[in-house]
């Protein structure tokens, strides 16, 4: 089974579809990526707040995968925003994932009330010139954040990775990025449970229509749409049902109604208030 690739503005690519593990027990860490390798997964998306880039790393080096044939993402928590912080937050994380190097860097939240963005940004710019990652993005990054470092750098994200899923479609924000060549990621793509996605009359219809589970269904929606991609499980089994979504294709009629859910429902923090 073969994810597709994403072209990224610097050049690279990165696979469409991946497995994060936010909130995965740092204990736990190490056998779910391990099942996720072992399914298929070759993307994997973590973060140095997560507390178990350890655990990934182990399971990375385990693997017995070939470091260029795995696209690795981790982030930088807010309270490393500035320059020194950001090298020193990189070099640990690299420590703890037993890597040379990540194949993409994110400012995990703007954090406004710090103001410390853009400098951080820069500091960015250069962990990918030394070689440490070898893309760099943000995450949680509104219009407004974007503009500002883009202005005071030159240089624009490759990604921005934010909460996407049908009932909160960010297209506004899309709608801006995407001309930039900034790929849109979405974290908790399947709504993280806090309402009830899987019983919405187009999800079950499509996933009727196909013989697939509302999951498939909601992660099929997101890849159709460009959007990358990377549900988050502690079960193996999940893990391989949400990584069979390449077997059908969804109608434009049922992309239509998956659009129609939209209905600006955020669950997860706003980027412009959040101050953890």
């Amino acid at each position: 089974m073969t994810v597709p690739l994403i072209e990224l503005n610097d050049g690279r690519t990165i696979p469409q579809l991946g497995f994060g593990v936010f909130k995965v027990d740092p204990d736990e860490a190490e056998r779910v990526v391990s099942d996720a390798l072992e399914v298929g997964y070759r993307h994997i998306d973590t973060a140095a707040v997560y507390g178990n880039e350890v655990g990934v790393g182990r399971a990375i080096e385990k693997s017995g995968i070939p470091r260029e044939e795995l696209f690795i993402t981790t982030k930088l928590w807010n309270s490393d925003q500035g320059t020194q912080s950001a090298f020193d937050a990189i070099d640990l994380s690299l420590e703890k994932l037993g890597l040379d190097y990540v194949d993409l860097y994110l400012i995990h939240w703007p954090r406004p009330d710090l103001d410390r963005y853009v400098e951080t940004w820069l500091a960015m710019e250069q962990i990918r010139d030394d070689g440490k990652s070898r893309s760099i993005g943000v995450s949680n990054f509104h219009r407004p954040h974007l503009e500002r470092i883009i202005a005071e750098s030159g240089t624009v994200p490759a990604v921005d990775q934010v909460e996407l899923h049908p009932a909160f479609q960010q297209r506004e924000l899309r709608a801006f990025a995407e001309p930039l060549g900034i790929r849109t990621e979405a974290w908790g793509p399947l709504g993280q449970g806090k309402y009830d996605l899987f019983s919405e009359q187009a999800v079950q219809d499509a996933a009727d229509a196909h013989g697939v589970t509302p999951a498939q269904v909601v992660i099929r929606w997101h890849l159709q749409r460009g959007i990358i991609v990377f549900p988050k499980t502690t079960s193996r089994d999940r893990m391989a049902t949400n990584f069979a979504v390449f077997g059908f294709e969804l109608s434009d009629a049922e992309l239509a109604a998956i659009d129609a859910l939209d209905r600006g429902l955020r669950v997860g923090s706003d980027p412009d208030t959040a101050t953890f």
